[in-house]
């Protein structure tokens, strides 16, 4: 399944299912088929996801905040090929803080 999320201040966002529903639980949303982030409530969102963010740098991931798809390193690769929260978040976060200035919600559906 994939997460589409729209605001009319940016272009489309595709994430995949794993990467959506962690960012959604981040900022407190349920992962449901459809949702809606306020733009009253983008400040919130952007505070928390980059609380997460700083969180998984020091290397104290809060609970609830693992990342599925990010298991031990492949055979042959190491701990630096992993794809971090903080670069599967920053095109999510560009896209909050665009709406945030215009003042413009953003929707998501699947």
């Amino acid at each position: 399944m994939l997460y589409k999320f729209k605001s009319r201040a940016t272009a489309d966002l595709i994430m995949l299912d794993a990467q959506g529903r962690r960012l959604l639980k981040i900022m407190g949303k349920e992962p449901t088929a459809q949702g809606i982030v306020t733009a009253a409530q983008i400040p919130f969102a952007i505070a928390a996801i980059e609380a997460a963010v700083a969180a998984e740098k020091r290397g104290a991931a809060p609970a609830g905040d693992v990342d599925e798809t990010a298991g031990a390193p492949e055979e042959g690769g190491d701990a630096q090929d992993r794809v971090t929260l903080r670069q599967r978040a920053a095109p999510f976060l560009d896209m909050l803080r665009r709406s945030a200035a215009e003042e413009a919600d953003v929707v998501w559906g699947t």
